[in-house]
């Protein structure tokens, strides 16, 4: 009985090693160097690729501030998902990025976070910590918005077209790949 015990608390180790080692990404692109894995910015058109597809903004949730969020009011503009979880050491690294990005951007795409796999308690520390309080963000906690782009890690871009094309790209992204990322978005 202890041998099974035993050899089922080593598999369960090796599991969450892994997922927590894969959970967030590759290696960390805080340094601003760009993607860690290929991003929608390497590409000539980041809405061009077979992955894309229609994923109309519907959603209604909350912000982490508790303010209601409609995402229909989004509807004909260039917006980018930025899925992240409290935990995530990546997310964390490159929030500030994100942040940057989300300003000099600021009337040309829409950028919201969407936080899961925490509480709301634990997204309003990150916010708070990471100085991303002028991005919105939208306190997914049971994961439904999660679930509907079919986000399954975290940092997750989902870059969405005026006309309602989506491209998701999981990873995470530097400053200089997100910023083209976005500024591609909006030419398209």
């Amino acid at each position: 009985m202890r041998r099974r015990a035993s050899r089922a608390r080593r598999v369960a180790t090796v599991v969450a090693t892994a997922l927590v080692l894969t959970a967030c990404g590759a290696d960390d692109p805080s340094d601003g160097t760009g993607p860690v894995v290929e991003s929608p910015a390497a590409r000539a058109d980041p809405m061009a690729s077979p992955s894309a597809s229609d994923q109309p903004l519907t959603f209604q949730s909350v912000t982490t501030e508790g303010e209601q969020f409609d995402a229909t009011d989004l509807a004909g503009q260039d917006v980018v998902l930025w899925f992240w979880a409290p935990w995530c050491t990546i997310c964390r690294s490159e929030a500030p990025q994100v942040a940057e990005v989300a300003a000099e951007m600021d009337g040309t795409v829409a950028l919201v976070g969407v936080a899961s796999s925490g509480t709301l308690e634990q997204m309003q520390e990150f916010v708070t910590e990471t100085g991303t309080e002028s991005v919105t963000h939208v306190a997914d906690v049971p994961g439904d918005v999660w679930r509907e782009f079919g986000v399954v890690s975290q940092p997750t871009f989902v870059f969405v077209n005026d006309d309602g094309r989506t491209q998701a790209f999981a990873g995470a992204l530097g400053h200089a790949a997100l910023l083209d990322a976005l500024m591609q978005l909006a030419d398209a």
